[in-house]
């Protein structure tokens, strides 16, 4: 689906990270945590390709005009790294853009009973949150966050309203416990029940720490990729990781875009 969409407000939410939410058609409502949206941020040439974005959050919002009743909104969080995301950051109330998705596959909630482990670092949080919304109405759900310093952790407050415990951890300790969200991580995931579930989101050292203590601790683990992409639908090849039957002679190559960005984590290489 690809629709015009205005933004409402873009809110720095930390040095760097931004917060912004735009208005979306109704149809938005059925998109999958873990599903994307790839933003166009004007019609110039350059930036020429869209940039991808984790849902954060969606929902609905009482407009000005009463008889247009309520409308949609879509939400994502960024950081700003390059010229793509610069301009995005620019943007003020009225601006518009021209958005592709949600794309790709979500995440898969599981049974309700048992602990739901949610681990993230920088915007790898974004998706996380919406999923978290979700899992909250029928589960326990605890967020591990980490960051190389407190500025990294985002929107943790956030999370808390909604009923998550919350254990942060940073490389230089100016939030949460020093040290790597995966040793914190794994304090808990040795204590958590055997019908404890894995999501995770964040760079790929992190990603790959969480698929080694799931496969020891053998609970269930899925994983949300971040990679470059040109399409998001599967066509340009961009942004291919390794699956599991990886090797030089039979080649077993994953698109981030149409085949995840959510992947089982045993159905990744990681070495």
């Amino acid at each position: 689906m690809q629709f015009k969409s205005m933004v409402l407000s873009n809110v720095e939410v930390s040095p760097s990270y931004f917060r912004l939410r735009m208005t979306a058609p109704p149809t938005i409502s059925g998109s999958q945590p873990g599903q994307f949206v790839m933003v166009r941020v004007n019609p110039a040439i350059d930036p020429l390709l869209r940039r991808p974005f984790g849902v954060f959050d969606l929902g609905t919002f009482e407009t000005a005009y009463t008889d247009c009743g309520r409308q949609s909104f879509l939400e994502i969080l960024y950081k700003v790294v390059g010229k793509g995301t610069a301009l995005l950051s620019d943007l003020h109330q009225g601006d518009h853009l021209d958005i592709l998705g949600p794309l790709g596959k979500g995440f898969t909630f599981g049974e309700p009973a048992g602990e739901k482990l949610l681990v993230g670092g920088g915007v790898g949080l974004a998706p996380l949150y919406y999923l978290a919304k979700e899992l909250v109405k029928g589960s326990k759900v605890n967020l591990f966050a980490g960051g190389r310093n407190k500025d990294d952790v985002l929107c943790i407050t956030e999370f808390e309203r909604l009923g998550v415990e919350t254990y942060v951890a940073t490389d230089d300790g100016t939030l949460g416990t020093r040290g790597l969200v995966t040793e914190v991580f794994e304090q808990q995931l040795a204590k958590a029940g055997p019908n404890a579930m894995i999501f995770a989101c964040g760079p790929f050292p992190m990603l790959q720490a969480v698929a080694l203590l799931a496969e020891k601790y053998q609970v269930p683990c899925q994983v949300s990729l971040e990679a470059y992409m040109a399409c998001g639908v599967g066509a340009c090849l961009g942004c291919v990781v390794k699956g599991k039957n990886h090797s030089d002679s039979t080649p077993d190559y994953r698109c981030v875009c149409k085949d995840g960005p959510v992947f089982d984590s045993k159905d990744l290489l990681w070495s």
